[in-house]
């Protein structure tokens, strides 16, 4: 029976990586055409949500998103998420109908077709460089300025196994605070179970998210920073402890 569960778990990952590349390759031109210019790409975001929405429903992954509160058209916010999966990217796009964008670590580049979008699209991160973390804060500023929104997994990566929300970095709600915009915490109960990074696990499933009341920068200086941080954990957590003690749907 092990034998069968390794063989659909190597199957599994493949599949997924089809799902990823598959309609990138087909779209090519039209996603080619979206990212000549800054200002069209809330186009190009549409095309990813309807992307994202093919490979969760392709993996299996029926998703149920609950909202306390609903982001307004035309406003921009700043998007925090605890981070166990790759598939956090897809839930992410599907959870949020305001044009996005998200701060990401530069490795993700690498990806053949994935990458090559990637890098033109999302702000890239080098989180061994302060330099490198200077330049996402000019990025992302310019990002705001055009009436789009920013991403962040605060985490500042994926937390060990054992570890249900690790320590969130201050990046995401300095910036938060500098433009005065609310913070939106969002919880994914399941991807740590459906598709988590180790290799021989994963299943078919529903996944979960809430997206919790956003967290009001205004009036906040950086001396705040910290505080936001906590807060805006402490909620997700929280949140993580409910749905454990629910289980997996």
């Amino acid at each position: 029976m092990i034998v069968f569960k390794y063989i659909f778990w190597v199957l599994y990952r493949i599949w997924f990586y089809i799902l990823v590349g598959v309609p990138i390759f087909i779209m090519f031109p039209i996603l080619l055409i979206s990212i000549l210019k800054e200002s069209w790409y809330p186009f190009f975001f549409k095309i990813a949500r309807v992307w994202a929405k093919v490979i969760l429903i392709g993996m299996g992954f029926g998703y149920r998103i609950d909202r306390e509160q609903i982001p307004e058209k035309g406003k921009s916010y700043m998007f925090i998420a605890n981070h166990t999966s790759m598939a956090d990217i897809m839930l992410m796009l599907v959870s949020v109908k305001n044009p996005f964008v998200f701060v990401g670590k530069k490795e993700l580049a690498k990806i053949p077709i994935f990458g090559f979008f990637y890098k033109r699209t999302c702000i890239l991160v080098d989180r061994s460089s302060p330099k490198s973390r200077q330049a996402v804060f000019l990025r992302a500023q310019r990002r705001l300025k055009s009436g789009l929104s920013i991403c962040i997994f605060p985490e500042g990566g994926v937390p060990e196994e054992d570890i249900d929300l690790d320590e969130f970095k201050n990046g995401a709600f300095r910036l938060a605070i500098n433009h005065q915009i609310p913070i939106v915490p969002l919880t994914f109960a399941d991807n740590k179970k459906r598709f988590p990074y180790t290799f021989f696990s994963g299943s078919p499933g529903k996944m979960r998210a809430k997206i919790h009341e956003f967290l009001s920068t205004e009036n906040l200086s950086i001396d705040d920073t910290k505080l936001l941080n906590e807060k805006a954990r402490n909620i997700i957590l929280k949140q993580l402890q409910v749905f454990n003690r629910k289980g997996f749907s």
